[in-house]
């Protein structure tokens, strides 16, 4: 599984809104084809005027010794006077069969795009740049990274409802649109997978090519995409609440493909207080 494909499968569903400083914690499980192939857990602290993301993932029994990937996901950043986040820093890295790719990407938190570096490691061997000399100005503008972007949407739903959004993502060599739209609402029961019962928001999330160096034939995630909206249904979360005053967390994730249907389900959650 490529890391580039597992990321923007998980980075849709990792956010909620808050209101106080706080900590939360969440466990999933992935299931590909029916198999357990993924572990994922995510941790966001969230104070009054920052917030702190880390998503760590690697694949899952059988499949680590076959197919051993691992991947750490960060963002840092602020909140503005609208408690809009902005980030400051977002880390990608994923390791995959011992070689460590690292995209860092720097921003002044108030929206403005400042620096992307990406490395390469293979084994114990010295990081290799492989930072480009020159990016496109239109790439990065009015840009965000994808965890900012979906706490954003996330944090205006209590509000609204309503899954309705669109933002723009630079990935490095392009950028693309992620267009979040709401589907019908559900109510979800318990089962020996997932551990959330009650009522949900559904939504769908899209990725939209945009400006930079997009192939003509889909590949990787583009092509993940397509096939579920042949089998009809974008890639869909499932919002919830654990209790009447828990903000909203994402409970479930479905993904159709060629291949069978990718599902994350909620395993854990806590929330600690203030720090």
């Amino acid at each position: 599984m490529k890391p580039l494909l597992l990321y923007t499968y998980l980075f849709i569903f990792l956010f909620a809104p808050f209101s106080f400083a706080q900590t939360q914690t969440m466990t999933y499980d992935v299931f590909a084809g029916g198999i357990h192939a993924l572990d994922a857990k995510l941790v966001i602290e969230t104070g009054k005027k920052d917030y702190d993301v880390t998503l760590s993932s690697s694949t899952h029994g059988f499949l680590k010794t076959l197919a051993p990937w691992s991947g750490i996901y960060t963002t840092s950043g602020t909140f503005d006077v609208k408690n809009t986040p902005f980030p400051k820093e977002h880390v990608a890295m994923s390791t995959w069969k011992g070689d460590t790719e690292e995209k860092r990407y720097s921003y002044d938190g108030k929206g403005k795009f400042l620096s992307y570096h990406v490395s390469e490691t293979d084994g114990d061997k010295k990081p290799r740049d492989k930072t480009p000399e020159t990016i496109d100005s239109e790439l990065t503008k009015d840009s965000t990274d994808l965890l900012s972007a979906t706490l954003k949407l996330l944090m205006e739903l209590p509000a609204t409802q309503t899954c309705a959004g669109e933002s723009i993502i630079f990935d490095g060599d392009r950028n693309f649109k992620l267009v979040f739209s709401s589907t019908t609402p559900e109510t979800l029961k318990k089962s020996r997978h997932n551990i959330y019962e009650g009522a949900s928001l559904s939504c769908q999330v899209e990725v939209v090519p945009d400006k930079g160096k997009w192939r003509k034939k889909p590949r990787g995630w583009l092509s993940i995409q397509e096939q579920g909206r042949k089998k009809g249904g974008l890639p869909t979360l499932w919002l919830g609440r654990m209790s009447e005053t828990s903000p909203y967390i994402p409970v479930k994730i479905r993904v159709k493909t060629d291949y069978g249907t990718l599902f994350m389900h909620l395993t854990s959650h806590k929330i600690d207080g203030a720090k």
